[in-house]
């Protein structure tokens, strides 16, 4: 079986998840601690970031783009109407300008601090970068979580999902990355009632689940994390 290195909070992680549930495909989950900078996990990713998709072939597919590419190249056309990745090529272009927004702004202005500060720093030696957390970043977070949220519910008035009629990997980045948020109740959602709902819709989906069930140790998570009705 293929396996997935994988942190259960990073959000990267949890989009291929999302992705990989999505399209049917079980794959063994590898708990990694990418701060540790093992050796052997620096074999499969020399640049040290999750995630990483290793087939029963030995093929190793390191980081979040490449592997979204790779799963719509090698399963993408049997999945007929329910692809991830339309052969729309206006609505491809669409998905991958949404799926790099949330994967990489909103990675770096929200979700990346939240959890390195909030959560990682608790288990990383202090010489990578552990230690008490920075109040100054989680506040500059949970002010830019708002911007991201009124523009996720501008997305969502205007489609049926974020990048079109049907569900993509636009609408998975997006609430990959919220989900992080979400679980350390930083999401305001009563900003944004249609964000709310689009949220409220895809947490919903069986490929959402497995996320819900998870609990990071010594962290509880929100009231609303997973709350179908919240």
């Amino acid at each position: 079986m293929p396996s997935l290195h994988h942190h259960p909070l990073d959000p990267h992680s949890r989009f291929i998840r999302l992705v990989l549930n999505e399209i049917g495909l079980d794959v063994d989950l590898v708990e990694e601690k990418p701060w540790e900078r093992e050796e052997r996990f620096l074999h499969l990713n020399p640049a040290g970031l999750l995630p990483v998709l290793v087939e029963d072939g030995g093929l190793v597919v390191p980081g979040v783009s490449a592997i979204a590419e790779y799963l719509d190249e090698a399963h993408g056309a049997g999945l007929g109407e329910h692809r991830l990745l339309s052969l729309d090529t206006a609505t491809r272009v669409e998905t991958r300008r949404l799926a790099d927004w949330f994967l990489t702004k909103f990675h770096a202005e929200v979700s990346d601090y939240l959890v390195t500060e909030k959560i990682l720093k608790r288990f990383m030696p202090e010489d990578a970068g552990g230690g008490a957390p920075d109040t100054s970043a989680i506040r500059a977070a949970k002010t830019n979580v708002r911007y991201h949220l009124r523009y996720l519910g501008y997305l969502a008035r205007r489609r049926n999902w974020l990048a079109g009629d049907r569900l993509s990997y636009a609408d998975l980045a997006a609430a990959a990355q919220l989900s992080v948020v979400d679980y350390l109740g930083d999401v305001p959602w009563a900003e944004d009632d249609t964000a709310k709902d689009w949220y409220a819709r895809i947490k919903s989906r069986p490929s959402f689940r497995p996320l819900l069930n998870e609990m990071v140790r010594g962290t509880t998570p929100s009231s609303t994390y997973a709350n179908l009705d919240f």
